[in-house]
């Protein structure tokens, strides 16, 4: 059953003679590291674990745990909060979901260095990669900064609820260093190889987990070009990460080309580039749903690799990589319609009224799409799109996709689709399960969960504000995996080690991730029986009232940083401990 606040929680008001600046009592400690769980007390002081087991004394605040799980805060290592994180202070829907750590800068794109003249490309950068809309970054940013170092200033004098670290990213470094040159995708000079690696070296300086690119075809710019990054050749792979080794090390965060079915070649540059110079990589894997695996080579790659001395990673997700589209979303099945098109500028009630006409729904099925980003020609992969309800369901049976839907309807999955997104007059979702889906079930991705050479991650937050929302993943672990799966469970003590001391250790922040004296005081106290994640919700909240997705849960009785209370029972608090990391540790 469970406790209420009044019981979960007393304080007192900080004296002298406190022993103690909180206390979580008589909780189930998950350490972080797979150990078998225990009862006891984990007690903190100066924002660090102080003592375990039974804490003797008295703290400014106590939480009574009784019969709740006391894990380590979560850590996601792929996150695009790069934005988010100047003008907001609350990092949600991370920091919902017991994450107390994001690293941003990932798939190579961001937002520094950057000179003013080239603010443009970067906005057409983002809001083509990671669905950001450009009036957000150009009201919400200050631009303030030209150099990564004054990007880095910049976050460490924000206040925000949650830590975040960065990467450097590597199309903004290409733009700065080449001009429209690097825009365009030239190849770079032995002048402009120069300057990236001591641009990179003064970024690890100042502290910068490593670099990060892209070579994924899906990676466009809102025009439609490929990114900066794409077309990068070995060489300046190779001089990007000397400069890493020469300011004193990093991670190189790489996003191959998997879809294509090419990512051997250039994965494999990646990894012998690495090598040589003795950096890690960790990069990101993807299964796909039907025809011949190609996951299984990753890993092999992986595998040979770390045998011959390297430390390479493959990021997996826990459930199906998925977009979530709707009439009030980025994308919809109709989307790229220039019938819908015609349509889409109006309020979602006089849409919705419109797209109930005879006449009106005959002209849009019988239209043909147009020209648009890639991805949204996913909104029709019928076979992969399910209706999204109350409770959402990341495993779905095959009889609910909108092909199955159809079929036993006898209608067609473009009518099917129809009649769906105007479900609860338009404000219906739909999941596209786009990867990991596997034989339409989420056994292979179980099967990966907690292999050497894979960590979880990938949760994007801050970032795809229209089409995705995936960083609640840590909640559907813990609910799903370790819980409610009727096979291919996984114990709560290995969920939270993968979620946790597994990626500090691929990170390089070794200050945190597991409960143990002399540890940053990031915890969770979390009630596992009542863990609920809500269906996602559409919030008006970014800069010049732009909209995103959200999406809570419950069951986190307390969110804590630097042993600082951000919220409890979901709510959160005033405190904003946040700290921006600066380098491996």
């Amino acid at each position: 059953m469970k406790a209420t606040p009044a019981q979960q929680e007393s304080r007192s008001a900080p004296t002298s003679s406190a022993s103690y600046d909180l206390v979580i009592r008589n909780g189930t400690i998950v350490d972080g590291l797979g150990g078998e769980p225990y009862i006891g007390d984990v007690a903190v002081a100066d924002g660090v674990i102080a003592a375990l087991g039974t804490a003797e004394g008295d703290a400014a605040r106590e939480i009574d745990a009784t019969g709740l799980l006391v894990t380590p805060g979560f850590v996601d290592l792929h996150t695009h909060y790069d934005g988010q994180a100047i003008w907001s202070d609350r990092l949600t829907p991370s920091s919902a979901h017991g994450v107390t750590t994001v690293v941003m800068g990932n798939c190579g794109v961001g937002f520094a260095p950057c000179r003013t003249a080239d603010h443009e490309v970067l906005v057409d950068v983002m809001a083509g990669v990671e669905d950001i809309p450009g009036v957000v970054m150009t009201d919400g940013l200050p631009w303030s900064w030209e150099t990564f170092p004054e990007y880095m200033n910049a976050l460490e004098a924000g206040k925000r609820d949650i830590d975040v670290a960065a990467y450097l990213p590597h199309s903004p470094l290409r733009v700065y260093v080449m001009g429209q040159r690097g825009a365009d995708r030239e190849p770079a000079t032995t002048e402009d190889l120069a300057k990236m690696r001591a641009l990179a070296k003064e970024a690890v300086e100042v502290g910068a987990l490593g670099f990060a690119s892209s070579r994924l075809a899906f990676h466009k710019t809102e025009s439609g070009s490929q990114i900066p990054s794409y077309d990068a050749g070995r060489e300046e792979i190779s001089e990007i990460a000397k400069g890493v080794v020469d300011g004193g090390g990093g991670l190189i965060q790489f996003v191959p080309d998997v879809p294509a079915g090419d990512y051997e070649p250039v994965l494999q540059t990646v990894f012998d580039v690495a090598g040589e110079v003795g950096l890690p990589v960790t990069f990101t894997l993807a299964v796909g749903n039907a025809g011949d695996p190609i996951w299984p080579g990753a890993l092999d790659m992986v595998d040979r690799a770390n045998a011959a001395g390297g430390e390479i990673t493959a990021q997996l997700f826990p459930r199906p990589i998925g977009l979530i589209i709707g009439l009030e979303l980025t994308g919809n099945p109709f989307v790229l319609y220039p019938s819908y098109r015609e349509l889409a500028h109006l309020p979602l009630a006089e849409r919705v009224a419109e797209m109930r006409k005879p006449e009106v729904r005959a002209r849009i099925l019988a239209d043909k799409p147009g020209d648009g980003h890639p991805l949204l020609w996913m909104a029709q992969a019928w076979e992969w799109i399910f209706p999204l309800g109350e409770e959402p369901n990341y495993e779905p049976d095959r009889s609910s996709s909108i092909l199955a839907r159809a079929r036993a309807r006898g209608v067609s999955p473009m009518e099917e689709a129809y009649d769906r997104v105007l479900d609860d007059d338009g404000h219906a979702m739909l999941l596209v399960a786009l990867s990991n889906f596997e034989n339409n079930s989420l056994d292979t991705v179980g099967e990966l969960i907690g292999r050497d050479g894979i960590v979880l991650g990938l949760g994007d937050g801050g970032a795809h504000y229209g089409m995705i929302c995936d960083a609640s993943f840590p909640t559907f672990m813990l609910a799903y995996w370790a819980r409610d799966r009727a096979t291919g469970r996984h114990p709560v003590a290995d969920v939270v080690r993968e979620l946790t001391s597994v990626p500090t250790r691929v990170a390089g922040l070794g200050d945190r991730g597991r409960i143990a004296i002399g540890y940053k005081a990031d915890l969770n106290v979390i009630d596992h029986a009542a863990l609920r994640l809500h269906k996602p919700v559409i919030a008006h909240d970014l800069p010049a009232g732009g909209r995103r997705l959200d999406q809570t849960a419950d069951g986190y009785v307390a969110t804590i940083v630097s042993g600082e209370v951000i919220a409890t029972n979901g709510t959160p608090t005033d405190a904003r401990p946040g700290k921006l990391v600066r380098g491996r540790r």
